[in-house]
């Protein structure tokens, strides 16, 4: 395949970015999205130019680390993340658009890479139980309705790839704090935080600059996990619910 690729490069964060063009040739249609960046860089090292910075890790949809926008679309066309995305998806002679993730709580780091630590914080606000840590429990120790650890499970599909808020023309983190909040205050062991859960985790997501969200629901659409959008009304319940206890 041979396709032309118009990538947004920004060698830092106060400095001004662009797209830069490149023809790249020799790709398998079984490359990942990430491999074909791969190609893309090797041939920039052997001529002496700058590679493109991406973020990546396990490469197999699970870390969440990589994300890009491609063509306009979180983590393009197929509703899977980057690195799992094939060149099959794209045809011959294509021209394809590649940005960062774009939000004001995102900011670009160089080239793709944005800094996520946004997400990091909203987690240490509440996203976690005080249960004593040690040796595994016996499993029936405590009862969970299977409806219910169902539901835990759900939500705890989130990676934190960040798509939901490069897709959200709010740049909302909704979708993201719903399924850390929803996860844990359904299941028996999340029960002695669940107030304070919400209201620090909602109090670190607005802190943070991220927009308000507005139910357009491109954060579930773009989300490779399939977290779903009534995870949010289930969170503003939880808020709610935790505003009248007084905490």
């Amino acid at each position: 395949m041979k396709l032309t690729l118009r990538i947004w490069r920004q060698t830092g964060p106060d400095e001004p970015g662009r797209m830069t063009t490149y023809d790249v040739t020799g790709i398998s249609p079984d490359m990942s999205f990430l491999e074909m960046l791969d190609h893309l860089n090797e041939e920039l090292i052997l001529a002496g130019d700058e590679p493109v910075a991406f973020d990546h890790d396990c490469r197999e949809g699970i870390c969440g680390a990589c994300g890009m926008v491609i063509n306009g679309r979180a983590h393009g066309p197929e509703r899977t993340t980057t690195c799992q995305l094939h060149m099959r998806h794209f045809t011959d002679g294509d021209t394809i658009d590649v940005e960062p993730w774009r939000a004001a709580a995102f900011p670009v780091v160089k080239d793709l890479v944005v800094d996520r630590s946004a997400f990091d914080r909203i987690i240490g606000a509440g996203g976690y139980i005080t249960a004593p840590t040690g040796a595994a429990p016996e499993a029936h120790a405590t009862a969970v309705p299977k409806a219910v650890a169902d539901t835990a499970f759900e939500h705890a599909e989130c990676i934190g790839c960040g798509a939901c808020v490069a897709a959200c023309p709010n740049g909302s983190a909704m979708l993201f704090t719903s399924a850390k909040v929803v996860h844990l205050n359904v299941l028996p062991q999340g029960a002695p935080e669940r107030e304070s859960r919400v209201l620090d985790m909602v109090g670190a997501m607005d802190a943070e600059g991220f927009g308000g969200c507005t139910n357009t629901g491109e954060c579930a659409t773009a989300c490779p996990k399939g977290i779903p959008l009534p995870s949010i009304a289930a969170m503003n319940r939880e808020y709610l619910r935790a505003l009248s206890k007084g905490r």
